[in-house]
């Protein structure tokens, strides 16, 4: 389980790399990424950032198996370490762009719309899902989603939970530009090399003043997800999960 980097010019290429689940989220994997775009911010030769996932699958969402909040100030402190990364990719001086490749799912979608582009390959899905594990959606996608694809859109994908084909979330505005399976990071590093050789500055602002707003969507999020921990319909949506079968809420 890893982050790997790799830098051509001013560009900085993260992979996420986690075979066994798929590039979930994990916790470690969370914390290695935040380093590592923390310190990319105060490191003047990074002048871009693209984010992938290795494998054919750009993240497959939170790494339910690891989800153990048992009290109020663990379910807080684990989404405000985890909102340091949604800080420094929304609000922060990069731009980064996401090539997705295959499955966009939970957090996997959350960190896409957390970039400033999207570039998808043919065969990207991309989906919310997080109610279907008694979760509200998380990591600033109440805040990124309906940025991109208006809020009556978004209220239908964290409502329903359906996946999207790449096709169908280019047309809703979800995805920038679609490219033929396994060419997403090749056209997401050339997005990025341009935008490495711009004036920095004025990125940097803009990125700022389309973050209004995010540090409020951020705690409100924080306090409501801490409730959803600790409810028993996340305890049923975690076992159904992990034991593979349909989860029963509000009916036990």
């Amino acid at each position: 389980m890893r982050v790997a980097e790799q830098r051509d010019a001013g560009v900085l290429t993260l992979t996420l790399d986690y075979p066994a689940r798929r590039n979930a989220l994990a916790v470690p994997l969370r914390e290695a990424l935040h380093d590592i775009l923390e310190a990319a911010q105060g490191d003047a030769a990074v002048r871009a950032i693209v984010l992938t996932g290795a494998g054919g699958t750009f993240c497959s969402g939170g790494d339910i198996s690891g989800m153990n909040v048992t009290d109020a100030e663990t379910g807080r402190e684990r989404m405000r370490r985890t909102h340091r990364i949604i800080r420094l990719m929304v609000a922060g001086r990069i731009p980064i762009v996401a090539a997705v490749e295959g499955w966009c799912v939970g957090a996997g979608l959350s960190l896409a719309c957390a970039s400033d582009t999207i570039v998808a390959a043919e065969d990207a899905r991309f989906m919310a899902g997080f109610g279907k594990v008694g979760l509200i959606a998380d990591l600033g996608l109440p805040f990124t989603l309906p940025a991109r694809i208006g809020s009556g859109r978004a209220r239908q994908m964290f409502l329903y939970g359906t996946g999207l084909d790449a096709r169908e979330a280019e047309r809703i505005g979800l995805v920038d530009e679609i490219v033929p399976k396994g060419g997403a990071l090749a056209a997401a590093s050339g997005k990025a090399r341009f935008l490495a050789a711009q004036a920095a500055l004025p990125i940097a602002l803009t990125k700022r003043i389309l973050a209004e707003g995010l540090d409020r969507a951020l705690e409100d999020e924080r306090h409501f997800q801490t409730l959803c921990f600790l409810s028993e319909d996340h305890a049923e949506g975690k076992a159904a999960f992990l034991e593979k079968r349909e989860p029963s809420f509000g009916q036990r």
